[in-house]
């Protein structure tokens, strides 16, 4: 298995744009959040932070699939490093453009925009810094861009803009950004201008580095609560402390008895309130004592005031009653996490990703998992996990495949139900992506689409698929 590897210097090099075409909108832009081109129909963001820009290795680069009444294709996309026209910076060796994204209408035009985080940016001679760049959204897709403001004080190695979330923290109807690194965590308030400049922006001292961070409205007052997971002496299985608008200032809350590194936040059992759904994929050990062998997920319901502290969440893993699987060591088990409405029952379901999972003698060819929201919570009532072996899936299981590194539950062809789309981050050594079609009796393999990484010209070791924007 190939693991990620930050460069440690950046060497100037040049590069090149790929794009297609994309049709304009027609009608006036949508106001959706992930609708780059405002025609109404959701568009998917892959990173591919292993692009080859020219003779740059790794500089990375952003892949838009865009929806339409019949999902994605390869031919609808557009291909964005930092050598595109209107686009900041320059494409160099180890950036890691791409690794990072979030979107959402930062200006407020009604296009959404996305925010791309390059962790391993080096600015004058501090290496590794990163930095973060808003590409504009508009009737012909995304282009252009601008640098979200940096803090002067980042250090060598801080690989800030590591996590990113889009939303409005604040409730006043502007989207807000914050970016987590290893050692600083900032917040922009918004809206901002076409020069990226936001309504203004502040360190959150308090956490000093968090390299997670996901967000979503927990206590139904309009202001998304932002999340920073991260590991702690003391607490291997990740501490979760979240942030709270009180109506005049940021209140920091903390569960103490959660766990997890990656998480989304929607309404799994219907009630008004956000739910918390945490991924915990590392077995137990000497090191570690919290999780379940193969790995977990849970949930922390929402409610008036947050989640409680002291509720029992949820917590289901391959060995939970109904759910289908069994655990083994290093399957990865909620290593990726989203959260949608598949079926369109009003219920936010959840997706968890396991790419260690082997099946057969291929190893870590990867699996993902669909769980169903109810009245009562997740259940595993009517759970499925799905693999390149299931059938009507395209491709095939092999090893190192890593099928579900990275999953997003969207509804692209605006049926009302969501999609999900399930990276393969190893497939060939580049890359893939999956899309299976939501309906009322779950997803299906009518219209499956898969599309791998040469298919939209992303060179190099690629990396395509390892993360999708939220």
């Amino acid at each position: 298995m190939r693991k990620r590897v930050l460069l440690l210097a950046a060497t100037l090099t040049t590069g090149l744009l790929t794009a297609l075409p994309i049709t304009p909108a027609t009608a006036a832009p949508s106001h959706l959040t992930g609708d780059f081109n405002g025609d109404g129909y959701l568009d998917i963001a892959l990173s591919a932070a292993g692009h080859q820009v020219g003779t740059a290795q790794q500089a990375g680069a952003v892949v838009v699939l865009y929806g339409s009444s019949s999902g994605v294709s390869a031919a609808r996309r557009t291909l964005i490093t930092q050598n595109s026209t209107g686009v900041p910076g320059t494409a160099e060796a180890g950036d890691l453009f791409g690794e990072s994204l979030a979107a959402g209408d930062l200006d407020g035009d009604g296009y959404s925009d996305l925010v791309v985080g390059a962790p391993s940016e080096t600015i004058g001679d501090r290496d590794a810094v990163g930095s973060a760049t808003i590409l504009w959204g508009g009737t012909s897709g995304l282009s252009g861009g601008a640098l979200v403001p940096q803090p002067s004080t980042l250090s060598e190695w801080g690989n800030f803009a590591t996590g990113i979330a889009v939303a409005d923290f604040d409730g006043d109807g502007k989207l807000d950004v914050t970016l987590a690194g290893r050692n600083h965590v900032r917040l922009y308030r918004g809206p901002f201008t076409r020069t990226g400049t936001p309504a203004s922006n502040l360190g959150v001292g308090e956490l000093g580095g968090a390299a997670n961070v996901f967000a979503g409205d927990l206590n139904h007052d309009g202001a998304a609560e932002r999340v920073y997971p991260f590991l702690v002496d003391g607490d291997s299985g990740g501490e979760i402390d979240y942030f709270t608008w009180n109506g005049s200032k940021w209140a920091m809350k903390n569960l103490p008895n959660a766990d997890g590194l990656p998480g989304s936040i929607a309404d799994i059992n219907g009630d008004g309130y956000g739910d918390m759904v945490l991924g915990d994929p590392t077995d137990p050990s000497t090191a570690k004592k919290t999780g379940y062998k193969g790995g977990q997920i849970s949930v922390w319901y929402g409610g008036p005031n947050g989640p409680d502290p002291a509720q029992t969440p949820t917590v289901i893993h391959q060995d939970t009653a109904g759910a289908p699987g069994t655990a083994e060591a290093d399957d990865m088990f909620g290593s990726s996490i989203s959260t949608g409405d598949i079926n369109g029952d009003g219920y936010a379901d959840v997706a968890v990703g396991a790419p260690g999972e082997d099946l057969g003698k291929a190893a870590e060819a990867g699996a993902v998992t669909v769980l169903f929201g109810s009245a009562s919570g997740l259940t595993t009532k009517g759970a499925k996990t799905w693999t390149q072996d299931t059938e009507g899936v395209p491709g095939g299981s092999e090893a190192w495949d890593q099928f579900g590194q990275s999953v997003r539950l969207i509804d692209i062809n605006k049926n009302g139900k969501a999609d999900l789309v399930a990276g393969a981050g190893g497939e060939n050594g580049y890359g893939a992506v999956t899309v299976l079609r939501g309906t009322a009796s779950g997803l299906t393999t009518d219209y499956a689409t898969f599309i791998s990484a040469r298919d939209v010209s992303v060179q190099g070791i690629g990396d395509f698929a390892w993360a999708i924007a939220q």
